[in-house]
């Protein structure tokens, strides 16, 4: 188990550009397997989940070539199905929970799929159920092997329909159009997520020669095509990479610009940071955050506690609570933090009380900050990351802490940020892995 040693209390300056999308490589890395002609995908970031559903796509048959930094080709034109069955994808599929996102092309191409249950944060119950259900209604018949944690997912045809989907789950949505792109006749589904990274993936499918309209809506229709063609496609910057950095430069009173960031794409992701009271400014696709002595949290009108809660897009994305929990500990002012899509995010504030922060965790969604304005910093310690998002947020507090923390159990910050020490360093942070 690696660890980061970090000396923290010194300011960062400089330019610092975000990772393409996590979210977005794992639908669009899937998405390859709907077609056997070659597909040219860019700005795709190196780290541990990317990589992991590359080496699955590998051991299907997907040609994959590297044609430079974050750059690839992949042809899908001799796929081996009875790979579904082996131990080892059994074992690689079950530690990867993106690896869910292969079922849908698959389904619709072949008219079979097998997963095995799969893994990733443990951040509370995280149902598969929209996928199963959006399967189901185009057709499809699965059952799950309760001695070996499996599924197997089989359709003799692939049929469009109409469907009103419980959850606007982004995986779930995702699942099912690529699925339902290649059914027979046409598919509507309502309530559908429309954040960035799916409106990518069906703009990627369109220009493969698929029929997808709404895109960017909860209501997508789409006309079942024969085949798919290949294509080129770039994923998007981070926004959850963009909003961390956010982060830092505030917590650290430091002075970043953070580079092409697509800045239209990010929804209310800046102006909730500004609700914390942090300065930033748009320049072209680049945001400049100047360093701020402090930072105050606004108030409602009526002069009520500020509350952040997360929400399906447009809403502010839950991945990045975490961020704005941390940031708002060395704010001016009290915020209620309310996690409403997963129950067991906030647990990481023990280590952040541990430190010095004033939170009240009210339950396992709601916690309540009352900021330290800067009057008391917070204190290093030694730690451990349980998942992507807080392991990223105690690293934040541990760089604007005075003195020298340890955050083991790295590898969580790695699934989700490409070559972090190197690029903190790049800007002045004092880290260090320790393997």
């Amino acid at each position: 188990m690696a660890s980061f040693k970090i000396k923290g209390g010194k300011k960062l300056h400089g330019q610092i550009t975000p990772q393409g999308a996590k979210n977005e490589a794992l639908q669009i890395l899937s998405a390859v397997l709907l077609t056997s002609e070659k597909v040219l995908v860019s700005n795709i970031p190196d780290i541990i989940d990317v990589n992991k559903l590359i080496e699955i796509l590998i051991d299907l048959g997907v040609k994959v070539e590297k044609l430079g930094k974050g750059s690839y080709s992949f042809q899908a034109d001799q796929i081996n199905l009875d790979h579904l069955s082996s131990d080892d994808f059994r074992d690689k599929g079950g530690r990867l929970r993106g690896s869910i996102m292969i079922v849908g092309p698959l389904l619709a191409r072949f008219g079979k799929a097998a997963i095995p249950r799969p893994g990733g944060d443990k951040i509370g119950r995280r149902r598969l159920d929209t996928h199963f259900i959006g399967f189901e209604k185009l057709g499809a018949e699965f059952n799950y092997d309760d001695k070996n944690g499996f599924f197997q997912i089989n359709a003799k045809e692939l049929k469009g329909t109409f469907m009103l989907l419980e959850e606007a789950s982004v995986t779930g949505t995702a699942n099912i159009v690529m699925a339902a792109c290649l059914a027979k006749g046409k598919t509507t589904i309502y309530n559908a997520a429309c954040e960035p990274y799916l409106q990518q993936l069906c703009k990627m499918i369109n220009r493969m020669g698929g029929k997808i309209s709404g895109i960017g809506s909860n209501l997508l229709l789409i006309e079942g095509v024969e085949k798919l063609g290949g294509c080129e496609h770039r994923v998007l910057p981070d926004m959850i990479e963009i909003g961390s950095w956010i982060g830092l430069a505030a917590m650290t009173q430091s002075e970043l610009t953070i580079k092409d960031v697509a800045y239209d794409e990010l929804g209310v992701i800046p102006g909730t940071f500004r609700k914390l009271g942090i300065q930033l400014e748009r320049r072209g696709d680049d945001i400049f955050v100047p360093s701020q002595e402090y930072y105050e949290i606004e108030s409602f009108i009526d002069g009520s506690i500020m509350n952040i809660s997360d929400a399906p897009w447009p809403g502010f994305t839950p991945d990045l609570l975490s961020i704005i929990l941390v940031v708002a500990t060395q704010a001016r002012g009290s915020v209620l933090i309310h996690q409403k899509m997963f129950e067991s995010r906030l647990f990481f504030t023990d280590k952040l009380i541990d430190m010095g922060a004033q939170i009240i965790l009210c339950d396992p969604h709601r916690a309540t900050v009352i900021g330290l304005d800067r009057k008391s910093k917070l204190k290093p310690t030694v730690m451990t990351s349980p998942d992507i998002r807080a392991g990223v947020s105690l690293l934040i507090a541990a760089l604007s802490a005075d003195g020298e923390s340890t955050i083991h159990n790295i590898e969580q910050i790695d699934r989700g940020y490409e070559d972090i020490e190197a690029r903190l360093k790049a800007i002045g942070a004092d880290i260090t892995r320790l393997n």
